[in-house]
């Protein structure tokens, strides 16, 4: 391995590294108490170090978000197959939510900074790919609602991208909530429990009047058929 090579490696385990201090931080004491200071000082970088890979705690945030939405998007489309309907894709799309994020406490990390950096909730107001974290979500769903409509399985004069918004603000609340809790009394079974009644509902709401309402249930985990 050349020098340049050398280099370029240890950047990137540096930069990895201020990521996974960043979100230790953030899980234990919340995004708007964890300072760039804070983060230095638990990567046992200089502050100026830090400065170096991100300029501010938007960007450091924004890029955790983006990173974790790229795992989740691949994730998803490589489960999913050609064959399937908009409905089945849903709920694949249900299941790799649960695989990645079920038993795991990045779902009030990811949702924490969401709120910190757009806490108007703007960030689903507009279908914009400049928000790539964001934008990931709500594509994905949307695309597989215009498949169901267009299949005749959900209901032809909804607007996917207000259900889209709806489900997506509904999550944001219930996680948040949630987080608002001390680390020890949160409990990631119950949030999914309550995003999994979320989607449900958005799914008998938009499903075509005579549809097998056994095939609306999600499964309550990755094991289940």
């Amino acid at each position: 391995m050349g020098i340049f090579e050398r280099k370029e490696r240890e950047k990137a385990e540096r930069r990895s590294l201020i990521m996974s201090c960043a979100k230790a931080l953030i899980l234990e004491y919340g995004v708007e108490k964890v300072s760039m200071g804070d983060i230095a000082k638990k990567a046992e970088l200089s502050k100026g170090t830090l400065y170096l890979y991100f300029p501010s705690k938007d960007v450091l945030f924004k890029d955790i978000c983006d990173e974790a939405a790229a795992k989740f998007s691949e994730y998803v489309e490589s489960r999913l197959k050609e064959s399937m309907s908009g409905l089945e894709a849903l709920k694949q799309y249900w299941i790799s939510y649960l695989e990645l994020y079920g038993e795991s406490d990045d779902i009030f990390l990811l949702f924490n900074m969401r709120h910190f950096l757009a806490p108007d909730g703007s960030f689903i107001s507009v279908e914009d790919t400049t928000w790539s974290a964001s934008y990931v979500f709500y594509y994905l769903i949307k695309k597989m609602i215009e498949q169901g409509v267009d299949e005749g399985l959900f209901e032809k004069d909804i607007e996917p991208g207000l259900i889209v918004r709806a489900i997506i603000g509904l999550f944001s609340q219930a996680v948040e909530n949630a987080a608002k809790l001390p680390r020890t009394e949160r409990k990631p079974d119950l949030v999914i429990d309550e995003l999994k009644t979320v989607f449900q509902i958005m799914l008998r709401g938009i499903a075509r009047e005579g549809i097998d309402r056994s095939l609306l249930v999600l499964p309550n985990k990755k094991t289940d058929e």
